[in-house]
């Protein structure tokens, strides 16, 4: 019988195999789930820091669909053409189309020569760029950015230039977003308007401008390849400072743009041999036109919308607005030489008064003065007649080296700057030092000193029909000047008040031919304080009764206060405040010009007498676009249709929108206009009598005197100027508003009024036209006035109805004054009205 095999005899080999295969197989398992559950927590940390640092809070490129680029705000003229821009960024918008292909090529070969091949991220170069971040860690060293042109457009339309590697994913997600969404050409389009290229230049057509002076279709290859090279950094390659590196880039551009076959080899060794010229830096053309205008223009549209996009769609500086204007280029120059000549004429003779301004000269990469740029950075210039600003460099010996702001450099003789120092004595040219901002002017080979006057003022033109304002000078020159003593400058008026408050006088039953006294007048202030007496200019004793008009004519301050008291100081300066000069209290001293007001509150006030008592406050915007061409300011605006004359269909004129009230008594401003008339005939303002047609005006001259004025004009425009020194002092006895002011205004005149119409002022329904005796003020019959006569002994006066004194015959002799009373026109006499409409209506 065969024993059956012990357990020991079967298993004893193969048993420990297979334990130790099974252990092996259950450990091996166990550490491959473990790194597989490892891998997989791994995993989902990345993706949840990927999401975290990089998706989470990305902006959504849908809003590349509707992106508007910051644009500057476009200020035109009363014509229609340009004058000023306000930006912080200088852009031109484009389409894509409207780049030259060869610019493209351009920026293709410097910055992504794969874009259309491409989705938004080249891989080689962004792997260049993460091993080139890396090896630079902890060296303070930039790394090469790497980004395609799809990048760019992410990095600086929606996330920023933050430096690190996190911003650079998120650039790539982006950029694939990006391709996803847009078109090539509308990434580039998008990347052309609005990469920055220096000079405070944003897109390309801007830096066309600011580096060439030329549209962009005017461009050569060389200065496209040029403009190609400036977003890896502008101030690397600047044309003047770093010529020799910018040519260099450049001309690796050109290289890449021949490899990748964009060019031929004719077209690039041409542009290589040619040299980088780029004009130097300055504010555009146009933008040195009503520097004072365009910045009140810039203070109104601020208030209205706003400095930076966060204010709103339609801020100044970013929202691409188009401001029409009301400023006359033409009637602006004459009024800004006008006022220059005369603040010249005044101050001749007086002394030089400094420099414009010293600095301290900043220094260029080597360490030396860089005079150019010190003087560039001032940015102050001249444009009178000859006169240019300049800065001293240096001074040695006989001379003075001095430069431009066009780079070019000159020379300032000692005997070229002799004028004393105004108030310190010795020559100018002792005075000068380095860093001097001065004023010269050609003198032979050379250059000689000019004086900046000290005194100044404001000068302000208005259409009083509309209230537009048609120019504005606020003092020598806002480049050198900044303060607008246009609108800024708190000056007493002096006589200029007067037409005002005799309007309220003739609004509380006063008439031209009301008799007033010239004599002493005393107000009794209180025991304190006593009497107050008035006096007369000059200290001019007073000359008896006489008419309302000849006070008015002669400026005579004790008839004024006389008709003030008469009518009551509340009534006054109630008239005074709704006229827009000023919110007073109810002294007498206010009716002799006391209060302070600006030159344009004044021209506005006296363009309400001129437009028969119709006004409001002056404007000089006469309506805002947004950058779709939609009007957005004046909130009711809307056009006047047919108003233009080749639109005109032949039937009834077409009425603008009229934006005017009745701010005073049509009569009584015609009234007024009617006396003031004299004043230019036979007045304070007689030296505008030669001008030869019917104006409007009065004379102020302030105590001290300290200021002169005029305020005047024509049915079609009316102006208004004052000088005085910015802090009031005395300008000398023999200043007046009718020997310095009103010759500035004459010459500002002279040229304006050249073609055009001779129109009276109009009178409004209802004023009745009476002959009255000049001296008197008492009516005759019989006697027509002598229009040729400058001193006529009978005029035409105006007067309302019922107020006009009773007709008498003139008799020989002097007529007794007496005041005139209303009482009702015989039936029986012919109504002078009659006469004048047979006359045509001039008197």
């Amino acid at each position: 019988m065969a024993s059956e095999p012990s357990p020991s005899s079967t298993v004893p080999i193969r048993r420990p195999i297979a334990d130790a295969r099974g252990w092996f197989a259950r450990v091996w398992s166990r550490k491959l789930v473990k790194a597989a559950l490892a891998l997989l927590a791994l995993g989902l940390v990345a993706i949840f820091a990927f999401w975290l640092l990089v998706i989470r809070d990305l902006p959504s490129v849908d809003a590349l669909r509707t992106y508007e680029p910051p644009l500057p705000t476009n200020v035109r003229g009363i014509d229609g053409a340009p004058i000023h821009s306000y930006a912080r960024e200088r852009r031109v918008e484009l389409s894509y189309a409207e780049y030259p292909p060869m610019l493209i090529r351009a920026f293709l070969a410097a910055e992504d020569k794969s874009f259309f091949e491409h989705h938004g991220v080249d891989f080689p170069g962004l792997a260049g760029a993460v091993i080139d971040y890396a090896s630079k860690i902890g060296t303070g060293r930039r790394a090469k950015g790497g980004s395609t042109i799809t990048q760019q457009v992410a990095k600086n339309l929606l996330i920023g230039n933050e430096y690190s590697p996190t911003r650079k994913l998120r650039e790539a997600v982006l950029a694939y977003k990006i391709e996803d969404t847009l078109t090539k050409q509308q990434i580039l389009e998008l990347y052309l308007n609005q990469i920055a290229l220096g000079r405070n230049a944003f897109g390309v057509e801007a830096a066309s401008h600011a580096y060439f002076d030329k549209e962009l279709d005017e461009l050569d290859l060389a200065q496209m390849a040029y403009l190609a090279i400036l977003p890896k950094g502008p101030s690397n390659y600047d044309p003047v400072r770093s010529r020799e590196r910018a040519t260099i880039r450049r001309n690796y551009v050109l290289d890449r743009m021949l490899d990748n076959g964009f060019i031929t080899r004719s077209q690039h060794d041409q542009a290589r041999a040619e040299p980088i010229v780029a004009v130097l830096r300055r504010t555009p053309k146009f933008e040195s036109v009503g520097g004072y205008f365009v910045e009140e223009v810039r203070r109104q549209l601020l208030a209205k919308f706003g400095e930076n996009a966060k204010d709103g769609p339609y801020s100044v500086y970013s929202g691409g607005l188009w401001v029409r204007t009301s400023l006359d280029t033409r009637l602006q120059d004459l009024a800004q030489k006008a006022l220059r000549d005369g603040l010249i004429r005044f101050d001749r003779g007086r002394g030089w008064n400094g420099p414009i301004r010293h600095v301290d000269m900043v220094t260029d990469d080597a360490g030396q003065p860089n005079w150019l740029q010190s003087l560039l950075n001032t940015n102050i210039a001249l444009d009178y007649n000859d006169w240019v600003a300049a800065i001293v460099i240096a001074t040695s010996g006989g001379s003075a080296e001095i430069g431009f702001a066009d780079g070019e450099t000159g020379t300032l003789p000692r005997s070229g700057a002799q004028m004393p120092v105004r108030g310190k004595g010795g020559t100018a040219f002792a005075a000068l030092e380095a860093g001097d901002i001065v004023a010269v002017a050609p003198e032979g080979g050379s250059f000689g000193l000019r004086a900046i006057p000290k005194i100044s003022g404001g000068f302000v033109v208005e259409e009083p029909a509309s209230g537009r304002v048609l120019a504005m000078q606020g003092g020598f020159d806002d480049r050198i000047q900044a303060f607008n003593r246009a609108t800024q400058a708190m000056r007493q008026p002096g006589s200029t008040i007067k037409p005002i408050v005799y309007s309220a006088a003739l609004d509380n039953g006063m008439t031209p031919a009301s008799i007033i006294v010239d004599g002493p007048f005393c107000v009794y202030q209180g025991a304190r304080l006593g009497n107050k007496c008035f006096r007369n200019f000059g200290n001019s004793r007073g000359a008896g009764p006489h008419t309302m008009r000849w006070g008015i004519e002669q400026s005579r301050n004790l008839m004024t206060v006389r008709a003030a008291a008469q009518t009551g100081m509340p009534k006054v300066v109630a008239t005074i405040k709704k006229m827009g000069v000023g919110d007073y209290a109810p002294y007498l001293s206010f009716a002799l010009g006391a209060g302070e007001t600006t030159v344009g509150r004044m021209v506005n006030a006296y363009s309400i007498l001129a437009n028969n008592g119709k006004g409001g406050p002056p404007s000089l915007i006469d309506f805002v676009q947004n950058r779709r061409g939609k009007v957005i300011w004046p909130e009711n605006w809307r056009p006047c249709e047919r108003c233009n004359a080749p639109d005109w269909d032949g039937k009834p004129m077409p009425r603008p929108v009229a934006r005017q009230r009745q701010v005073l008594d049509a009569l009584t401003a015609y009234q007024m206009v009617h006396i003031t008339e004299g004043v230019v005939q036979r007045g304070t303002a007689v030296t505008l009598r030669d001008l030869d047609r019917p104006m409007f005006g009065k004379t102020g001259t302030n105590n001290g005197p300290t200021d002169v004025w005029f305020v005047g004009g024509t049915p079609q425009f009316v102006g208004g100027l004052y000088i005085g020194f910015d802090t009031p002092r005395n300008l000398g006895g023999a200043a007046q508003g009718g020997t310095l002011a009103a010759p500035i205004f004459k010459q500002f005149a002279v040229k304006a009024y050249e073609g055009m119409e001779k129109l009276p002022f109009r009178a409004p329904a209802g004023i009745r036209m009476v002959r009255i005796d000049r001296g008197s003020g008492r009516p005759v019959y019989g006697t027509w006035p002598n229009m040729s006569d400058p001193k006529p002994a009978v005029i035409w006066e105006a007067f309302k109805p019922e107020s006009e004194p009773r007709r008498a015959a003139r008799r020989s002799g002097p007529i007794a004054p007496v005041v005139a009373k209303p009482v009702a026109p015989r039936a029986e006499a012919p109504r002078d009205s009659d006469f004048l409409q047979k006359q045509g209506g001039i008197y």
